[in-house]
């Protein structure tokens, strides 16, 4: 299954959940690939890769002569790899406008790599570009990371309607799998209320996992690790354990 984590506004804990829900799939016996879409390259670093002189997304997207093995790396952890973003990926949106299905190029490339794992997660870009859409229309399910702050739901009309015209044109088996509430502080009524407004905006679809907020899932990043690995039992990585165990039983269902 390729589930693509998107929100257009930054700030939303999207490469936090990327990260950290891939790593847990893979600890859960998963096979997991994760791919960086997004040019800051943030989920390549956060997981402590680097790329090197290795192939990693612009190849495989853009650079027909490099077989598409060759951009799929190990991480530390077991059970998870990665297709890894440079500075390069910012020019792919710009490469990808005169480019015959430009809307597809991902997606071509990702079907002989279905069969090979569970879960393909796809941390895509802050913002509605070429880029984010290819990485909609590759996906089978859609994760919106929603933060409990005062413009929360901003934007979130447009991403939904983005959503609704990539069903309808590109790609009809595309849906909303749900969205995750991040960076919830219980001590906060706005955080409340935000929870409560989401809900309203996504009937059904609000993941039962809450991802507070928590330093250590700050932190994680800055050493090249998942936070089951930098801060194991702190509030950050149960939840994303959980919100883990809650993918795999959704999507078991659908």
């Amino acid at each position: 299954m390729i589930i693509t984590v998107t929100n257009q506004k930054g700030g939303t804990g999207k490469t936090t959940t990327s990260i950290n829900l891939a790593s847990y799939l893979a600890k859960f016996g998963k096979k997991v690939v994760l791919i960086d879409l997004d040019p800051q390259s943030n989920a390549t670093s956060g997981l402590g890769f680097e790329l090197g002189d290795k192939a990693g997304l612009y190849e495989l997207m853009m650079d027909e002569n490099t077989p598409l093995q060759n951009s799929i790396h190990t991480t530390r952890y077991p059970k998870l790899d990665i297709i890894a973003g440079t500075q390069d990926v910012a020019g792919i949106g710009v490469e990808l406008v005169n480019m015959n299905r430009r809307e597809f190029v991902l997606y071509d490339q990702l079907q002989s790599l279905v069969h090979l794992y569970d879960y393909i997660i796809i941390d895509s870009p802050p913002s509605l570009g070429l880029l984010t859409i290819n990485g909609l229309v590759a996906a089978d399910k859609i994760i919106i990371p929603v933060q409990c702050e005062y413009y929360a739901l901003e934007g979130l009309g447009q991403l939904l309607e983005t959503i609704q015209l990539i069903s309808d044109n590109l790609n009809p088996d595309l849906s909303v799998l749900g969205a995750i509430l991040t960076m919830y502080d219980r001590r906060n009524r706005l955080s409340a209320m935000v929870a409560k407004e989401v809900s309203k905006f996504f009937p059904g679809y609000v993941f039962d996992t809450v991802i507070p907020r928590n330093v250590s899932l700050s932190e994680a990043p800055s050493f090249g690790k998942a936070i089951h690995d930098y801060a194991p039992l702190s509030k950050g990585s149960f939840a994303y354990r959980q919100l883990a165990q809650e993918l795999i039983k959704l999507t078991k269902q659908n």
